[in-house]
């Protein structure tokens, strides 16, 4: 009890358990059930993003509880809440995805306001969906309380006609039933099938790329990220997580001595070698502001440049996030990267142990194909590709994993926002060649920066996805597959170049050299631009209208404070 107590007076927790000044704050424990033993314990919350939206979230309650015996069985004192999410296979095609790209800085402000209102003293972080993972990694790095992230795991795979599916297959089959190519009947059973259990979406997009981040960063147990929602085994992960949690405030590592310039660097790399989704161009900034480094869309691409692509997964491989962890994990694709010198293996993990210590005992696994050794890539540069040029001066972003063309030219076919362009593709007004552009879909213009699956699995499932090319300042479905560039910027909504563009104008797209350009002079772009008004927005007042005002260019993240950089005082440290 005296080392707890004297863990305890250092803690944020005494300021409502300790003294007897805090006799009314303690007396809401004990109406709570707490023993005084427990009300002196440390302090930990238990966030999730439990909900019932979406089968990424609905098993995160349940694991919960595992954190808790942790937490609990190490001597400390689990509170749980919740947070939102919005989850974007539902939001996806509609005016619901605005919200998605904003509740990630509601998550991180959410927990971060229940961890301060509380004055709680450590974090274990559960997420499911798309951007509650990188929002609850935020929160983290923003309170820099000890921390271990939890992905709650993947679905399941499908079955449809003897074949594995994804809800990829389901996006895509809208396209092909579209065009006649797909029966209603086999649409209605393929949209039964193609989702059979609780997780996140199984293939390399959004949720499993930020989870394959969570452990190459350092934030989340080794093998933690890979088991799928229901296997018994994540019981096992979340807790040990609850336990270690505890390690760490005894030993005082905190997330920012986790997340440093070589760990983001750790989390581009293992994004690039897996050919992950693009909007971890989003997320790797924010991150990185919340601890006060700098680290945007330019750094994220460097590090893509460099890595090989080595893990054979979907929307451009064969295998979904069950078949790596089956073969051996992230552990494994991390390893033999840093056999190969692509990874800091000096960086510190949530283990209390660096990188290279954690990986020392994994060994390759001869007996699988899902992962290639980092000499013997799927091809030499990473599964996603920075773009730069008078068409993008602040960058863009394309997923290249599976692609075989990485050059394209074609006239400007434009569309202000998303559904006018699907409506043109639902009904094939377009013509093969041409580069389909997606604008006012920004952080500001959207607002909200609108994914854009639905437009894009439809091309795929017509067949046209090597046809035509799509680019947008909004983004892209981490199960978007085509020559398919995201995150141009500035955006239109600030006259970006993107907003100056008309019908007819030729664009370049080459991956391989990382340039984006339109065939205009700078004389012609800036008479343009003189020209050119600014759009009205739709939203005068909520939420969205609060996030225009505050959002920032996607280059770095799209951020909505000034981070870590102009913190006066640290959380952690009241």
């Amino acid at each position: 009890m005296d080392a707890k107590a004297n863990i305890k007076s250092r803690l944020p927790s005494r300021h409502v358990t300790e003294g007897p000044e805090r006799a009314p704050h303690r007396s809401y424990y004990y109406a709570m059930g707490l023993t005084a033993r427990q009300i002196h314990q440390p302090f930990v919350g238990v966030a999730t993003c439990w909900n019932e939206a979406a089968p990424c979230n609905i098993s995160l309650m349940r694991q919960a509880q595992a954190v808790k015996k942790g937490v609990a069985a190490a001597g400390g004192t689990p509170r749980e809440f919740c947070t939102i999410t919005v989850t974007d296979g539902i939001a996806m095609g509609h005016q619901g995805m605005k919200s998605s790209l904003p509740s990630r800085e509601v998550i991180a402000d959410s927990v971060e306001l229940t961890m301060r209102g509380h004055a709680y003293d450590a974090l274990v972080g559960m997420a499911g969906c798309d951007k509650s993972l990188p929002g609850m990694m935020m929160a983290m790095c923003r309170l820099n309380v000890p921390a271990i992230f939890i992905y709650g795991g993947s679905i399941l795979p499908g079955t449809f006609k003897g074949k594995p599916v994804t809800v990829q297959d389901v996006f895509e089959a809208v396209g092909k039933h579209s065009v006649g190519a797909m029966s209603d009947e086999d649409l209605a059973e393929l949209e039964q099938v193609a989702c059979p259990s609780a997780g996140a979406c199984g293939a390399q997009f959004t949720a499993n790329t930020m989870a394959t981040v969570s452990e190459a960063i350092g934030l989340a147990l080794p093998y933690s990220a890979g088991a799928p929602a229901p296997y018994e085994i994540r019981d096992a992960f979340c807790t040990t997580a609850g336990e270690q949690v505890l390690e760490l405030i005894a030993k005082r590592i905190r997330p920012r001595d986790i997340v440093s310039r070589k760990a983001l660097e750790n989390a581009a790399t293992v994004v690039a070698a897996s050919g992950g989704s693009t909007n971890a161009g989003l997320h790797l900034p924010a991150i990185a502001h919340e601890c006060g480094l700098k680290f945007d869309l330019f750094d994220v691409a460097e590090v893509f440049k460099r890595t090989p692509y080595i893990a054979d997964l979907k929307p451009g491989g064969r295998y979904v996030a069950k078949d790596m962890f089956e073969a051996g994990g992230v552990p494994l694709l991390m390893k033999t990267l840093l056999d190969h010198g692509f990874l800091h293996g000096d960086c510190m993990t949530v283990t209390g142990r660096t990188v290279a210590e954690n990986l020392k005992s994994v060994k390759w696994n001869p007996d699988q194909d899902v992962i290639r050794p980092a000499n013997q890539p799927l091809s030499p540069n990473g599964g996603v590709v920075g773009l730069r040029g008078n068409l993008a001066p602040d960058g863009a972003i394309v997923k290249v994993a599976g692609m075989t063309n990485l050059r394209f030219t074609g006239p400007a076919r434009c569309f202000d926002g998303e559904e006018a362009c699907f409506e043109a593709v639902k009904n094939r007004q377009y013509k093969e060649g041409e580069v389909l552009v997606i604008r006012y879909e920004g952080p500001r213009g959207g607002p909200g920066m609108r994914e854009m699956l639905s437009t894009t699995a439809a091309l795929y499932g017509q067949g046209m996805g090597d046809k035509v090319a799509l680019i947008t300042d909004g983004r892209f479905s981490g199960a978007t597959r085509g020559f398919c560039i995201g995150h141009v910027g500035p955006e239109a909504a600030i006259g970006g170049p993107i907003g100056l563009l008309r019908d007819g104008d030729v664009i370049t797209i080459d991956a391989i050299a990382g340039k984006l350009d339109v065939n205009l002079s700078a004389d012609e772009l800036d008479k343009r631009r003189r020209d050119w008004q600014p759009r009205e927005s739709d939203f005068g007042s909520g939420y969205l209208w609060k996030y225009a005002q505050q959002v920032g260019p996607a280059v770095n993240g799209a951020i909505t404070h000034p981070g870590g950089s102009a913190e006066k005082a640290c959380y952690a440290d009241i």
